[in-house]
């Protein structure tokens, strides 16, 4: 996600208020309250604080969201992520020490005999097994 043809940067000292729409890539720094959306990607900078419904093709998020989360493809939630909303997308990557306070549901594209209403199996790392 480091394209940065058409992006748009709102700033550490910028508040947004209402509904945002971009065409391109997005970079939030600042503060966002209403909703943000974007057919391009969200990068979500550590000390950013959005307050919105969010949509996009790709996200990075480091900073907190308060709202529900529409991924197109592909989203990696940071270790300094703060998420309260509900999360729906096809790819997700969660860092160690994220946080999330909501449901999530992981949807790849349709296969081969499989139903895209059904989620796919989230794959847990290996590690110690418990015993019954």
């Amino acid at each position: 996600m480091e394209d940065r043809e058409n992006e748009t940067i709102i700033g550490p000292s910028v508040k947004v208020e209402g509904d945002f729409t971009s065409d391109g890539n997005v970079l939030v720094q600042g503060l966002v309250n209403g909703s943000l959306r974007t057919k391009g990607n969200l990068k979500v900078e550590v000390g950013a604080k959005i307050k919105a419904s969010v949509e996009a093709t790709n996200a990075i998020i480091r900073g907190q969201i308060k709202g529900n989360i529409a991924i197109q493809e592909s989203l990696e939630i940071g270790e300094t992520a703060m998420v309260e909303g509900d999360i729906a997308t096809k790819i997700i990557s969660i860092a160690p020490g994220a946080v999330i306070n909501g449901h999530c549901l992981v949807s790849p594209a349709e296969r081969a005999g499989q139903d895209s209403a059904e989620p796919a199996a989230v794959q847990k790392p290996a590690g110690p097994r418990e015993r019954p």
